[in-house]
């Protein structure tokens, strides 16, 4: 009976921040589209067409897809709150469906960027650790040096770097080893082998370019943490007992770094998507970033709407995320 009594007691605090994040989410999303209905205007788009409908018809086509900003912003806004509980994000300005246009951009997305933020998480974590065990050597340095720098330089710098590195490479070895844009080569002939490497040439260079500067952030915080606990009583106890340096920092002090890590690297996960538009510009991947802009410029209120939604639900995920992690790592944050 105990057992069962600490099992609610531990879920009853994460619950609670779900429940939160909950609210949280539910707001941030009235307001991205209370702003945008405010701020866009998408009868613009009719009156730049030649010849102009007449007035009547643009007032029946903007009432059809509940974009008319002569209707009051409470009923549009009560009408659209209606659909997205039913999972209808409503429509543009031209009739095209806002949640099947976004569904395919959210899978785009998420392939661009699942590898680049594995490999940026893990990689910046390792990194970190090594080097915060070993503060002050030439290798600590220099990886100091290269850090400061990704941090510094704009994404759209390093990935139009890699771009010109690849091409370069191409011409010299006279191979396509790696390709510069799209992501595949369309009208592609070949069985699912040669369709899979030519996806994963493709990919590399996008994957470098969100993975580099995630793995220069995590890897200075993760630094500083291990840093922190290199003269902790417990690692010189560990050590006397016979555990090397190695394994000591990864047994101990690396579980102990990373309860306050997770919080960190799970809300520096979902602000990918501010990056993420800049990559996809530069390698000509048709994503949710891309989608943002065009949706922007048309004046495209339920299409601004949908993408800010699906960015406020990835950062309440990864705060959910992250609390799960933190209860998992650290049993006192359980009790609340």
């Amino acid at each position: 009976m105990s057992v069962v009594a600490a099992g609610r007691a531990a879920a009853r605090p994460l619950l609670r921040r779900v429940l939160e994040r909950l609210l949280l989410l539910f707001v941030a999303v009235s307001c991205a589209y209370l702003l945008a209905a405010v701020a866009l205007n998408p009868r613009e788009n009719y009156e730049g067409q030649r010849p102009p409908p007449s007035a009547e018809a643009v007032d029946a086509a903007l009432d059809a897809y509940n974009l008319n900003d002569e209707t009051p912003l409470a009923r549009r806004y009560a009408v659209w709150v209606l659909g997205v509980v039913v999972g209808d994000f409503g429509r543009t300005w031209d009739g095209a469906s806002v949640t099947e246009e976004l569904s395919r951009r959210v899978g785009v997305s998420v392939r661009l960027l699942a590898a680049g933020a594995v490999l940026g998480c893990v990689g910046g974590v390792l990194l970190g650790t090594w080097t915060g065990s070993r503060r002050g050597g030439t290798v600590d340095r220099v990886v100091t040096g290269v850090s400061f720098v990704l941090i510094s330089v704009p994404v759209v710098v390093v990935a139009v770097s890699l771009q010109n590195a690849a091409l370069w490479a191409n011409q010299v070895t006279g191979l396509e080893l790696l390709r510069v844009t799209g992501e595949a080569t369309p009208g592609l002939a070949g069985g699912a082998g040669e369709r899979l490497a030519d996806r994963l040439r493709h990919l590399v260079l996008p994957t470098l370019a969100v993975a580099l500067p995630q793995i220069a952030l995590y890897s200075r915080y993760q630094r500083t943490l291990v840093a922190d606990q290199i003269g902790a009583d417990y690692l010189r106890t560990a050590r006397a007992k016979g555990l090397t340096r190695s394994r000591a920092v990864v047994r101990h002090a690396l579980r102990i770094t990373l309860v306050p890590a997770s919080a960190y690297f799970g809300y520096s996960l979902a602000l990918l998507l501010t990056s993420t538009v800049f990559t996809e510009q530069v390698f000509g991947w048709h994503g949710v970033g891309e989608y943002l802009f065009e949706s922007i410029g048309q004046g495209d209120v339920n299409a601004v709407a949908a993408v800010c939604c699906f960015g406020a639900v990835c950062v309440t995920a990864a705060g959910v995320v992250s609390d799960a992690a933190r209860a998992l790592l650290d049993p006192r944050t359980r009790t609340g």
